[in-house]
């Protein structure tokens, strides 16, 4: 009897615990439900808001040019017509001195007529004189109405119709954007991130990723516009949570496309930096970018990383922004220490890239060769762990090793592959660089 208990006791403790982990996924996907939700909420007023705020501009706009071009119009119809009205004003005007001329004539002359007899000659020969002199026989040009200007307004129509074609296909509508953020990958103080087209018929010519520190408040600010579609930020602060957005410009058109739904993602990985106070070299302000300053032989012109900030399944790039005078010493490399009594990167417990192209492995130099590293060159490092057991391929340099990583060496557009054997496991790298000659530039991320 007691064991049948036991049993029913076992059953009903799988139940309760079946029971409680079907109601956690049950709250968990009405916390998603909610989220959706809001969601499709928040951005239907968002976009209400940005239509309304849109054609509010449009319509003021509008009234504006509209009002713009009135005035334009009548400003030239106001100048017409005083051009116009001015020569007719002064042919007015000296029409009306004739006719006030020709009465102050007919008064004379009539009073001429009846002065008595011992008047009548001297008056009427004043009045002849005075004709004679008005030249009654010469009149003014009035120019005929078909020669001045009739003024008209000629209003085209049709503005309407193509202000109605243009308006009926203005902006538009759509449930989603048509290009989503599709991962986020932390990197040493920055974020990969990747994003695909979700609407095949969108052709897009460039994406535009943008990000903000947090997720409430503060601007979005513009990081990367072009034709990839992965980008990595650098310069974000680790443990700090940061929103991305990405959207797209079809090919032929100016307007972006509505922004992807933001993403969330925060890096705790410490960002490369070089060690500062290195003899021969100076740092940005952010220590990521190092420049070899000087060409006095110093005792040690190798500068390395300020800690090994290098884990395996990371991607280490060297980009080189200025270049120098090369010398065979001259190296990019992943290292187990940072060993400060040495010359040369071309060494035991390191893997390095020479300025010439050339590959060393614990300090042998591998048949297989690089394009040599100049101005413009993007050097990267990949590794992972391969095994964690001791090695046996009866080579003799491989005695004692029981770690084995698989290193990638790009440069350019070619890669050497090869094994890294170790005599024990490690967590983490340092990477360092090595130039004899002043002018070289190289930011590490």
């Amino acid at each position: 009897m007691s064991v049948e208990v036991d049993l029913l006791l076992q059953e009903a403790k799988e139940s309760i615990e079946a029971a409680q982990n079907y109601r956690s996924e049950l709250q968990q996907r009405l916390h998603g439900l909610s989220q959706a939700r809001t969601q499709v909420r928040g951005s239907s007023d968002q976009a209400r808001e940005a239509l309304r705020r849109h054609f509010t501009e449009l319509q003021a706009a509008a009234r504006r040019l509209l009002s713009e071009r009135l005035d334009v119009l009548l400003a030239e119809v106001d100048a017409i017509e005083a051009q116009s009205v001015r020569p007719l004003e002064d042919c007015q005007s000296l029409i009306q001195h004739g006719v006030g001329q020709a009465d102050d004539l007919l008064r004379e002359g009539e009073a001429a007529l009846r002065c008595g007899l011992g008047e009548k000659e001297d008056k009427l020969g004043s009045f002849t004189k005075k004709a004679m002199h008005i030249q009654l026989d010469s009149l003014p040009e009035v120019p005929a109405l078909v020669d001045v200007p009739y003024v008209s307004a000629q209003l085209d129509d049709s503005l309407l119709g193509v202000l109605r074609e243009q308006v009926g296909r203005h902006a538009s509508v759509s449930s989603h954007p048509p290009v989503q953020i599709q991962e986020l990958q932390e990197r040493p103080g920055g974020m990969l991130v990747r994003w695909c087209k979700v609407d095949e018929d969108f052709a897009a010519a460039d994406y535009r990723l943008q990000y903000r520190r947090g997720t409430t408040g503060g601007q979005y600010e513009d990081t990367y516009i072009g034709r990839d579609c992965e980008f990595l930020v650098l310069h974000l602060d680790p443990h700090a949570e940061h929103l991305f957005r990405v959207c797209a410009r079809g090919e032929g058109r100016t307007e972006w496309s509505p922004w992807s739904v933001p993403q969330g993602g925060t890096t705790t990985l410490a960002p490369h930096e070089w060690c500062p106070g290195t003899d021969g070299y100076i740092l940005s302000s952010r220590r990521n970018i190092a420049m070899r300053s000087d060409s006095t032989p110093s005792r040690c012109p190798i500068l390395y990383s300020n800690a090994p900030t290098y884990f395996c399944g990371q991607t280490l790039t060297f980009k080189i922004s200025a270049a120098g005078q090369t010398h065979r010493h001259d190296a990019l490399c992943v290292c187990v220490d940072s060993q400060s009594d040495i010359h040369s990167l071309q060494r035991d417990q390191a893997v390095c890239i020479s300025t010439n192209g050339a590959v060393f492995v614990n300090g042998k130099e591998m048949t297989n060769q690089l394009p040599a590293v100049s101005l413009g060159s993007t050097v990267t490092f990949d590794m992972e762990v391969v095994s964690l057991f001791p090695v046996n391929n009866n080579n003799l340099n491989d005695v004692g090793a029981n770690f084995k990583l698989r290193v990638t060496i790009g440069s350019g557009n070619r890669e050497v592959v090869f094994d890294w054997l170790l005599e024990q496991a490690v967590d983490c790298l340092y990477f360092g660089c090595c130039f004899t000659h002043p002018g070289w530039k190289l930011l590490v991320f």
